[in-house]
């Protein structure tokens, strides 16, 4: 198999005969080699999706037991799921990645810091109130001189993983903390559609700019928007990291929020977070009697621009002078299939020049939690994206991802380019609302 393989020792009793997964499509012929980040950076066969695939193989047939080396080549992925797109033979990797992961959290003992950091990353992450006590703490972390000094001093490259965890927050006012979605707003003139929001975690926290613009501008395209109470964590991040129990528990009480709403579709503004909504049926295959209303969720998900861009527009857009490169997030190009809709969007806005960046369908690095738990790699990954980015010469940043924006961000400050980053529906919602100031 490989160098990672190699080191792994094989198990005491073979397991064949098992069903069928996934992984048992792989023909091994290839095709997702050039497109896998980690096979860029490495060349490592164990470090691309056939490699990973084979391990999961070796795992579940009994030839290969959990350790270190096989951990690390699953821990490596990020998930960004360029690769289904490149299979010819439809294997879906990201359900085996996501049971190789589930493996890795059952089999594998993590060094102790390793444990420490992710236990506060999950303690933190899929809470939103406990984030907005942590955005609180930030501005008081900014505004009074206490972030200067310690970046000054060099005390957080004691950590890289704790450096790469400051150097994320975005710099947020304090009426960005304290902001709320309502829960209801009107649509402008006739209705066409009646949504419910799914606000988020880090969405809702960092970014409450996006949720605000996302409901200003389903409004005027003649949208009712629903956004109800203690919404929390979709599960996401605990999908990609292997804590599915967790995963489902928090997915449940999320669909539990919006049964029982009259609603056309329920509307996502974050990539990853669709992509996982959409899924749903299968983290609860196992679950029959609550698969049927996770499905029944699931089919009802649609991301922001995937709806708006399928309504004739109805609100004016005023001329936007801008040159934008749209950064297409994995988990809504690779996982969702939603490429077009965005660009689409941001096409109708006169005057705006949307630019292309090369190799724009590669991953970033943010890839989930992944740049806070395998920051090299993240890094490494992100400055290909924030080179092709600049050498775009656009002066706004366009991506419909919460973690691609603060990943692709740091790494652009670090380079002293003045890119502003934006969702597409803000610069959407500056368009619509120029116009209506005539």
């Amino acid at each position: 198999m490989g160098a990672g393989a190699d080191r792994a020792q094989p198990a005491a009793s073979p397991a064949r005969g098992a069903a069928r997964t996934p992984a048992d499509e792989c023909v091994h012929c290839g095709f997702c080699l050039p497109v896998c980040p980690t096979w860029q950076s490495w060349q490592e066969e164990m470090d691309s999706p056939r490699g990973r695939i084979d391990l999961f193989r070796g795992l579940q047939e009994g030839e290969l037991a959990m350790s270190d080396a096989v951990a690390a080549h699953f821990d490596r992925c990020l998930g960004c799921m360029a690769c289904l797109g490149a299979c010819p033979s439809g294997v879906r990797y990201d359900h085996v990645i996501d049971a190789a992961r589930a493996r890795v959290e059952r089999e594998h003992r993590r060094p102790a810091l390793d444990r420490l950091h992710r236990a506060l990353v999950f303690s933190l992450f899929p809470h939103p109130g406990r984030l907005r006590v942590a955005a609180l703490l930030l501005w008081v972390w900014r505004v009074s001189g206490l972030r200067w000094l310690v970046r000054r001093t060099g005390l957080l490259r004691l950590s890289r993983r704790l450096e790469q965890l400051e150097a994320l927050a975005p710099p947020l006012a304090l009426r960005d903390v304290l902001a709320t979605t309502p829960q209801a707003t009107g649509a402008h003139g006739e209705r066409r559609l009646r949504v419910g929001l799914v606000t988020g975690c880090v969405q809702k926290v960092f970014f409450p700019g996006v949720n605000a613009a996302t409901v200003r501008v389903l409004a005027a395209e003649g949208v009712e928007v629903l956004a109800p109470a203690g919404q929390g964590c979709c599960g996401a991040l605990s999908v990609h990291a292997g804590r599915l129990d967790e995963a489902r528990r928090l997915a449940r009480a999320l669909v539990e929020r919006f049964e029982g709403l009259p609603l056309d579709a329920i509307v996502v503004n974050a990539a990853g977070c669709g992509s996982h909504l959409k899924d749903l049926a299968h983290l609860f295959e196992d679950d029959p009697a609550f698969a049927p209303r996770a499905a029944a969720f699931s089919a009802r998900v649609r991301d922001a621009s995937e709806l708006l861009a399928g309504l004739s527009p109805r609100a004016p857009r005023a001329p936007l002078a801008a040159r934008v490169a749209y950064h297409s997030p994995c988990h809504l190009q690779h996982a969702q299939g939603v490429g077009g809709a965005p660009r689409a969007l941001l096409a109708t806005i006169p005057g705006l020049e949307l630019v292309e960046i090369a190799d724009g369908d590669q991953c970033c690095g943010s890839a989930g939690i992944y740049n806070l738990v395998q920051p090299e790699s993240a890094s490494e990954i992100g400055r290909r994206k924030a080179d092709a980015v600049m050498a775009t010469g656009a002066t706004v940043l366009a991506s419909a991802n919460p973690g691609c924006t603060l990943h692709v961000r740091r790494l652009l400050e670090e380079r002293g380019a003045g890119i502003e980053p934006a969702h597409p529906l803000e610069l959407l919602d500056r368009a619509i609302r120029a116009a209506r100031r005539g």
